[in-house]
């Protein structure tokens, strides 16, 4: 029996799929790089969940570079004892 085949599935792959996607919205960050210190904890327990766990660039929304800052800033706090 010969192979079906569905021209329409080959006619999203490329460029078509690419053009019709939105884009993401930019992060709005109401601080600067410099807010991110391990002495800031009420910034800091915005990114942490419930059970302590840093949230992940996806959810927050921060750039990479805020990212990574943020990420040392917890935990220089938690070696501190400042945040749990």
């Amino acid at each position: 029996m010969p192979r079906k085949t569905n021209t329409e599935k080959s006619d999203k792959r490329g460029k078509g799929v690419r053009e019709n996607r939105t884009p993401r919205p930019k992060p709005k960050i109401d601080f600067t790089i410099d807010a991110l210190d391990y002495k800031n904890t009420t910034l800091l327990k915005q990114f942490v969940t419930d059970q302590g766990r840093i949230l992940p660039r996806k959810y927050t929304g921060l750039p990479a570079p805020y990212q990574r800052r943020m990420t040392t800033a917890i935990k220089r706090a938690r070696q501190m004892l400042l945040m749990k």
